[in-house]
């Protein structure tokens, strides 16, 4: 099964739906980490048929989304959240505990605009980077494949 994630992509929508037409067919969730629910708002409108998560980051004022979720997903537990609430632009040990405390396999988040895949302590980790603004190297977004063989996640620059 494959996930494709997303973040910050701060009103651009023809980034997303460009990715979006890329994974149509290979995809079966899509999630979006925040700065952006205008757009993941847009996306789950016009792509009815996909399923889309998404939370509030911090620059989506007035929502009403909660500003992190879980989800199952091919038998893993995934905690989403855009990061600005758990200080990830200096630690990631918060998030880390959050997740665990779920009982999370997976932790993705945002807000930093710099994408990294790690693993920490039995946790898989992504921040997909910005699919609009990075602020390091070039705009980028995630892929989660869970199969029999495990979890494996990637960046992939646009």
């Amino acid at each position: 099964m494959r996930a494709i994630v997303f973040s910050d992509s701060h009103g651009n929508y023809d980034v997303l739906e460009k990715i979006m037409e890329r994974h149509l067919e290979d995809a079966e969730l899509f999630i979006h980490l925040g700065d952006g629910e205008k757009e993941a708002e847009l996306l789950s409108y016009v792509y009815n048929n996909k399923k889309i998560l998404f939370v509030a980051g911090n620059c989506d004022w007035g929502s009403e989304k909660p500003t992190y979720d879980l989800a199952d997903f091919g038998g893993k537990k995934i905690f989403l959240t855009h990061g600005a609430d758990f200080g990830v632009k200096y630690a990631l040990g918060p998030a880390i505990a959050e997740a665990k405390k779920f009982g999370a396999d997976i932790l993705l988040y945002g807000h930093t605009h710099v994408a990294y895949v790690g693993y920490e302590d039995g946790l898989y980790i992504m921040n997909p980077g910005s699919c609009a603004r990075p602020r390091e190297g070039a705009k980028s977004y995630g892929i989660i494949d869970v199969t029999k063989a495990g979890i494996h996640m990637h960046t992939v620059e646009i």
